[in-house]
């Protein structure tokens, strides 16, 4: 079993920045890759990024490469999403995700499924 804890949510002005912290428990964290997804209201859970066990891959969906940064530390159990020049359509519950797998690709396929989810953290964007 693991168990994911998210933090960090919260209102934020377009153009504005927040830090996404997901807290893992059960497993030994640096076993698997680690992903976020998010769920606007009206609309379906979407993937955004996903890192590999180790920190060396990272894949992000279009709409937010060049202004979100997923990252690790496995000393923490810890994973992270920087989110910088946020827009109104980045407002959603944010939730990280695990399969259980080791690379970053199996997150973003939901390859297998995916097992293990947080309750997730709403981040809302203000025009």
């Amino acid at each position: 079993q693991v168990q994911l804890v998210e933090s960090g949510g919260g209102l934020v002005q377009a153009g504005g920045s927040l830090r996404l912290s997901c807290a893992a428990s059960g497993r030994p964290f640096s076993s698997y890759a680690m992903g976020w997804f998010r769920q606007a209201p009206g609309k379906e859970r979407e993937f955004v990024a996903s890192i590999s066990w180790n920190g060396v891959t990272t894949i992000y969906a279009d709409s937010v490469t060049g202004r979100f940064t997923i990252s690790r530390d496995n000393a923490k159990n810890t994973a992270y999403l920087q989110m910088s020049s946020l827009k109104p359509d980045d407002t959603a519950v944010y939730y990280c995700a695990t399969n259980l797998l080791s690379t970053a690709q199996s997150i973003r396929s939901q390859l297998g499924g995916i097992n293990y989810w947080g309750k997730g953290t709403l981040v809302t964007v203000s025009s």
